[in-house]
Order: C-alpha cells, then structure tokens, then sequence
C-alpha cells in the first residue's frame, strides 16, 4: 500500500514538476570533439536555446566509439529533461553496425527535434575522366574490377553513403579504407584515390576552389547551400535519398510536457536568423521539427541505415 501511496503521489507530482522546468543548468552531450561540425551546430543552437529557456545550456562533449559514449550516457541518464544529446546519422547507423551495444536506440531514447540536415557530395578529383556521373557510371559498369573510393574508415559516412549509391546505381565500387577523414581526403586530392563521397561541409569549399569536381548531390532536392548540383535522383538514380543530420534527444520515460517545451524552444532557436544563419555558413539546412515528425524521421533512417550496413556486410574496424 505504501508503495502505490508512493508511486501515486509521484504521477500527481510530474505536472507541477514540468510546469516549473528547467529550474537548473541543462547539459547537452555531443558524441564528438570540440570544434568539429556538430560541436559547432549544438553551440550555435544552444546559446539560443539558453535565451529562451531562461537557464545555461552547457555543451559536454563525449568524443569516442563512434558517439555511442555520448549516445549511452544519455540513454541512461535521469530522464527529466536536464541531459540532452545532440545525436547525429551515427545514431541511425551504429545499431546495426555495432553488435553489442550498452543501449538501445531506439528504446532508450526519445527524439525531441532534428536541427539540421547536411547533404553529402559524390565527388572526384578533376584529373581523373569522370566529368559527370554518367561517366562515372559508365567505367564502373565496364571496368573489369570495381573502382577505388577513399574512406574515413570502414562504417564512415563516406562508406556509408557510397555503398548506398553503389546499391542503388546497379554498380560495384570498392572502398579503401583510411585512418581518418583527412588521410582520405589528402589522397583524393592528391590523385592517389580519385573518388569519394563526403560532407557537403568539407568538400564544397574544396569543389568552388577546383580541388574536387562534384558530380551529384545526396539529397532528394537541391540544395539551397550548392543549388548548382543536381540530385543524384535528377541524374537517374531512383530513390536516393541521404543527408547526414542533427537533431536533440532525451532519455525515454522523460515526461510528455518536458519533451514539448525542449521542442517548442528548439524549433524557435533553429528557426531564429542568427541561428539559422550560422548553421547554413556551417552547410546545414536548418530544419526545425516536432517531436512527432522527427521519431518519424529517425525510425526510417535506422531502417534505411541498417539495410545499407547489412547488404553490403559492412564491419566495423
């Protein structure tokens, strides 16, 4: 009896303890280093965040395994709105990547709204003979051996990305793995490897320069950041549709009027000029969603991400 009398008198206080919310310091955890895309994205959004909430949002970041460090700790976190992630793809892919993992993603976590959204660039190096994705197509589908790519490292975004191309297009690529993002662009560049799929935030500056030639774009609109360069859907390859993405999660169980304030706060701060402005110099569409229409998104790229890690027997290092 004193336990319900207990468990009672808890539900009865979770209203007047969402209305008073936040009351203290709210900590959001970034699965990667200082000064990287996503530190910069949760900083430019935090400080607004901040404005609006009436409390100091603390960026922590937790760099390492692929940001399941960061990942998990949120997951286990008290869920009362005061740790958030700023969860990346990393987050859709690594629950079929990764075999043994200390949570559940899509159990443990509760999407609260997606902030952005980053297009990938297929590009080349502009020695090679690949003026466009047609010839590009046309010398994997007649090269007596797959053609070369350079790689982050197996289960990188660039693997990713054009293990999904290489699906969809009907053509065998084959990737070379490197020790990091910038060996494998310093080999791009360089001829070494004369192919990859990266970042639109790393290989835009690199195509405007000359360094790099960009062949298609990953989303299924143009974008507003590179409107020069069509889709890869414009160019024939049906379906595709991929961009790497920020967006703020809490721990599951968080209460319901918890989640809605972060999310009303969230879309306003996205959505506020100096904010969005940042994010698009950074090369991030802003986006600004629901809760509802974010779950949505994040249910589908776990399944789109874990049919690309599993038809391609993608492992990790």
């Amino acid at each position: 009896m004193r336990s319900l009398i207990l468990l009672a008198s808890l539900v009865l206080a979770l209203p007047a303890f969402a209305q008073s919310y936040p009351n203290k310091p709210i900590k959001v955890v970034v699965g990667f280093p200082p000064g990287g895309a996503s530190d910069v994205a949760a900083r430019a959004m935090g400080n607004k965040l901040a404005e609006r909430l009436g409390q100091p949002v603390v960026v922590d970041n937790r760099a390492g395994a692929a940001s399941n460090i960061a990942s998990e700790l949120v997951a286990h976190a008290p869920p009362d709105g005061y740790t958030v992630l700023f969860g990346t793809i990393s987050l859709s892919v690594n629950p079929s990547l990764y075999p043994k993992l200390g949570y559940d993603a899509l159990k443990d976590l509760e999407a609260v709204s997606q902030v952005c959204s980053s297009p990938f660039l297929l590009v080349v190096n502009p020695a090679t003979p690949y003026r466009t994705l047609a010839d590009l197509l046309a010398a994997a589908k007649s090269a007596s051996s797959p053609l070369l790519y350079a790689t982050a490292g197996n289960g990188s975004g660039a693997h990713l990305f054009m293990e999904y191309f290489a699906a969809s297009a009907g053509v065998k690529m084959q990737a070379v793995p490197y020790k990091g993002a910038a060996p494998a662009m310093n080999d791009v560049l360089a001829g070494t490897v004369g192919i990859t799929f990266d970042n639109i935030i790393t290989t835009l500056p690199l195509h405007k320069a000359g360094r790099l030639r960009a062949l298609a774009i990953s989303s299924r609109a143009r974008s507003a950041i590179a409107p020069d360069i069509p889709t890869l859907q414009e160019l024939g390859v049906a379906n595709f549709d991929g961009s790497a993405w920020f967006g703020l999660f809490v721990p599951a169980g968080t209460p319901a009027e918890i989640v809605r304030k972060l999310q009303d706060d969230a879309v306003l701060s996205v959505k506020d000029p100096q904010v969005s402005e940042r994010l698009f110099a950074l090369g991030c569409e802003p986006v600004g969603s629901s809760a509802a229409d974010f779950g949505r998104f994040y249910r589908a790229e776990v399944e789109k991400w874990g049919k690309v890690v599993r038809d391609s027997r993608m492992r990790v290092e």
